[in-house]
């Protein structure tokens, strides 16, 4: 027998020993038997709830559509065959889903030209005013997503075409858009393209700032044209930086409800809303769609991104960037459109939903014909009675325990959950990075991401099914579970990619001296990328308070602050639906200030932004 075949353990007791003592290795290592647990807890967690709402698709509802089949309890396909091949199958499906790709193809294209160019002049040209260009176009973001459209809506609406009373345009100059302007297609494409533009500033511009000088110069030496040079040699570098983009923004705009709400539109996210009480098991299956966009975009991006095609941009023969010269004058006039621009995305809402709040008639903007501000009222603002009839029974805004009491809960919401996905995030991070080339580390970190590609209406609706049957339907529980997994990847990611910056000898020579795993994460690890770790926990925080799609189906309407919004609306009473979102976005601001002056964090940090 030779000496190869002596070494290997046989079948019988000795092979079980071996195993025994190779899991006992693993385990004894503390990064392994985390990453074991976390493994299973997020796989439960994300499979469970998308296994619920399969389920709930061949579920007989009482008082639905397939309960009138007399098919009684148990599970039926009437919910498939009829949403496919029923007569309202155009209204209930088909109309729905291509609306739905067409905004998240604008929403798309509109995030990549205008984020994308705003990166290009930031990082390769010689635009006056970066800083204060690339900080505030980070707001729209920033935002609750509903913001612009709300604003849009004001703004275009108008009583010859739209119906109810003329928006700020019609009523102040006279002019009365078209309906494919005010409301529909078009503009709720825009208004999403406006809001996830930063994604593409984000990840366009890295590419751009630190891409080699040396490419672009070569082309030059060739006499190539300044404009074929960009064309076919900067442009086609930043392609997995559009594909990310692509990715992100259309498994965003596919899942959101509140834009084509309020711009009357109707997608997947909406028909889900208003089939969900009369034919529940087919609204399911809209939300089986709309996960399936995410999943399928998932596979494209890693068959795109996996081939032999390289973008490599950083060689490290160059250290320097060309800027092209936009010339003395046109640094400032391209910079003045993008102010101009800035300052109706991101500084007019915050103006308007203000104005709101003191109009006697929210909506009526006549006075400005005059500028007779004996018009204004602090009635919604300072009103300490609930006798007043044009309150409907509420107490003013600033007296108003209901809104107030909604507030309190969303923080403690978003709280509760950046402490929970910040915390995960940040120990799916750390062990990945220690088992980088490991499958299951793979696994663990794709279950940790998959949420996120998920649009949140569906994931709300998954957990609307799952929080029902557990019981925990309207409770803070339920939020925080949902929060939780919906926003583990903005924490797992900022988590992995700076774990990965920090060199294994330095936990190594720790572990040397016999210093414990909890002492050299609290000593050595966490305090090293202290500002990319706290970055982990306010993302999920910051995402949280904002968050309507996800929310809106697992609590009641006056729960939490986000939620009230339709409440307000319901009842008429526009001025508090106007003022919470001003209170929400002074909210969000100040937060991010704040974590800007201690940590010095910034999403366009690094890019253009000091």
């Amino acid at each position: 027998m030779s000496a190869v075949q002596t070494a290997l353990p046989g079948p019988g007791p000795g092979g079980v020993q071996v195993a025994l003592r190779r899991t006992k290795s693993y385990l004894s290592k503390p990064w392994n038997s985390v990453l074991l647990v976390l493994g299973v807890v997020l796989t439960i967690s994300t499979i469970a709830p998308l296994v619920t709402i399969v389920v709930d698709t061949v579920t007989v509802h009482a008082g639905s559509i397939d309960d009138e089949l007399g098919t009684g309890r148990g599970f039926t396909l009437a919910n498939w065959q009829d949403l496919f091949g029923g007569m309202l199958r155009g209204i209930n499906f088909t109309t729905p889903l291509l609306n739905t790709v067409a905004m998240a193809v604008i929403a798309c294209a509109g995030a990549i030209l205008y984020g994308g160019a705003f990166a290009y002049l930031v990082t390769r040209t010689n635009l006056r005013f970066k800083g204060y260009l690339s900080g505030i176009f980070m707001f729209p973001y920033m935002m609750p997503q509903w913001t612009l459209a709300i604003v849009w809506s004001n703004f275009f609406s108008s009583s010859e075409v739209t119906g109810g009373s003329d928006g700020l345009l019609a009523s102040v100059f006279g002019i009365h858009t078209t309906a494919w302007i005010a409301e529909g297609l078009l503009p709720s494409g825009l208004v999403l393209a406006m809001h996830y533009a930063p994604f593409a500033y984000i990840l366009i511009g890295a590419i751009f700032r630190n891409m080699d000088a040396n490419l672009e110069e070569a082309a030059t030496i060739l006499n190539t044209p300044r404009w074929k040079t960009l064309f076919r040699v900067t442009l086609p570098m930043v392609t997995p930086a559009v594909l990310s983009t692509i990715l992100l923004v259309f498994a965003s705009a596919v899942g959101s409800y509140p834009v084509p709400h309020y711009l009357k539109f109707t997608t997947l996210a909406t028909r889900y809303v208003e089939m969900s009480v009369n034919r529940q098991g087919e609204a399911s299956i809209l939300a089986v769609t709309m996960m399936t966009f995410g999943i399928v975009l998932m596979i494209t991006n890693q068959l795109s991104t996996s081939g032999r095609k390289s973008y490599t941009t950083v060689s490290g023969k160059s250290g320097q960037t060309s800027k092209v010269n936009l010339g003395a004058i046109g640094r400032y006039v391209v910079a003045g459109v993008f102010v101009v621009l800035t300052l109706v995305t991101s500084i007019y809402p915050i103006l308007a939903f203000a104005l709101e709040t003191f109009l006697p008639n929210p909506g009526d903007y006549s006075f400005l014909k005059t500028w007779d501000t004996a018009n204004l009222t602090t009635k919604w603002w300072l009103t300490d009675t609930n006798t007043n009839e044009a309150l409907y029974g509420q107490y003013g805004i600033l007296h108003n325990s209901l809104i107030w009491a909604a507030v309190g809960r969303t923080i403690l919401v978003a709280a509760l959950t950046a402490l929970v996905a910040g915390t995960i995030g940040l120990l799916v991070g750390y062990c990945v990075s220690k088992n980088i080339r490991s499958r299951w580390a793979n696994f663990v970190n794709s279950m940790a991401f998959l949420p996120y590609l998920m649009p949140s209406l569906a994931v709300g609706v998954a957990f609307f099914i799952f929080g029902s049957r557990l019981g925990i339907f309207n409770s803070i529980l339920l939020l925080v579970i949902a929060g939780t997994v919906k926003y583990i990847p903005f924490a797992s990611r900022a988590s992995l990619n700076s774990m990965l910056q920090i060199s294994h000898e330095i936990e190594e020579s720790a572990t040397i001296q016999n210093i414990s795993w909890w002492r050299r994460m609290t000593r050595i690890i966490i305090p090293i990328q202290k500002s990319a770790i706290i970055s982990g926990y306010m993302l999920p925080f910051m995402s949280t308070l904002r968050e309507l799609t996800l929310f809106m189906l697992l609590v009641s309407q006056t729960k939490i602050v986000t939620t009230m919004l339709n409440y307000y609306d319901e009842m008429g009473l526009y001025a508090f639906s106007a003022a919470i979102n001003l209170i929400l976005i002074v909210i969000i601001l100040v937060f991010n200030t704040l974590v800007n002056k201690l940590t010095g964090a910034s999403l366009d940090k690094g890019i253009g932004g000091n």
